[in-house]
């Protein structure tokens, strides 16, 4: 008891002293207070009056909005930071009714179709990145994110050493990486690799050897799909191992098709007489 009285006093002297300051006794005023006998006691039931006076139904609705609100802060990610927004807005613009805010209800308002288109078009690159490591490995599901350029038989998509800046997926035509014989039909992505390599230069050459059409996204945006969803990243680094596994195994096929031939060649050739 006596720890408590001491507290009491303190923070009455430290009260006391405050209530000196011209702009804070101003605000006890205000608040209904007298500055020239001010105590703790005093000041937290006024408070509480305040407070319990204030309590509505429209306010309870702004403060879990609020809290909400700083949730989206505190998230890393989209897809819950997303949700958590859209909760907030609810109950915003619920609250801006409740208390005939106008202006309030028609911006949380116009603000909840907008972070459900966004949630829609997240959840949706997701699940289609999610398909594709199930086996469509054309990725055909970023078109709404690239654009359009067209190529001529003889134009070089790019060439080995230049810098990655982009990767392709192909519509029409045909197009060969030069060092290894390997052509690309429509559908195919070609150049995504560059997006994870160190010094983002390309590996081979690549060229259009039929008047084709292909589909462009920037690293710049790719990286920040990729960011925006560590789901995403996740599954666009499965895509990329499975490419790279197929290089792979193609490579494999080649050494043993060479091997292959070099035997048949060395088989089918005639004794050679020995030397002293």
């Amino acid at each position: 008891m006596s720890s408590t009285a001491d507290l009491s006093t303190i923070l009455d002297r430290i009260l006391d002293k405050a209530a000196d300051n011209l702009r804070i006794a101003k605000i006890l005023v205000q608040m209904g207070l007298d500055p020239s006998n001010i105590t703790y006691d005093a000041l937290f039931d006024r408070l509480l009056e305040i407070v319990l006076a204030n309590i509505t139904l429209a306010n309870m609705f702004a403060l879990v909005g609020a809290i909400f609100f700083v949730a989206t802060l505190l998230m890393k990610t989209m897809v819950p930071l997303r949700v958590a927004n859209m909760v907030g807005c609810t109950f915003f613009a619920t609250s801006g009714a409740l208390s005939g805010n106008v202006a309030n209800f028609l911006l949380y308002l116009l603000l909840l179709p907008i972070n459900a288109i966004r949630l829609r078009q997240m959840l949706k690159l997701v699940k289609k990145a999610r398909d594709a490591t199930q086996g469509d490995m054309s990725m055909e599901w970023l078109k709404p994110f690239m654009t359009e350029r067209k190529y001529r038989k003889g134009d070089r998509l790019f060439r080995k050493g230049d810098k990655a800046t982009e990767m392709f997926l192909t519509v029409t035509g045909k197009f060969l990486v030069k060092e290894i014989g390997v052509e690309h039909p429509p559908g195919s992505v070609i150049g995504e690799l560059g997006f994870l390599t160190p010094n983002n230069r390309r590996t081979m050459t690549v060229e259009c050897t039929e008047d084709g059409q292909v589909l462009t996204l920037a690293y710049e945006r790719l990286l920040e799909i990729y960011f925006q969803d560590p789901q995403f990243g996740y599954y666009f680094l499965v895509l990329t191992s499975g490419r790279l596994l197929d290089n792979n195994q193609r490579l494999q096929e080649n050494i043993s098709r060479l091997e292959a031939t070099l035997a048949q060649e060395k088989a089918a050739r005639p004794g050679q007489p020995r030397t002293a």
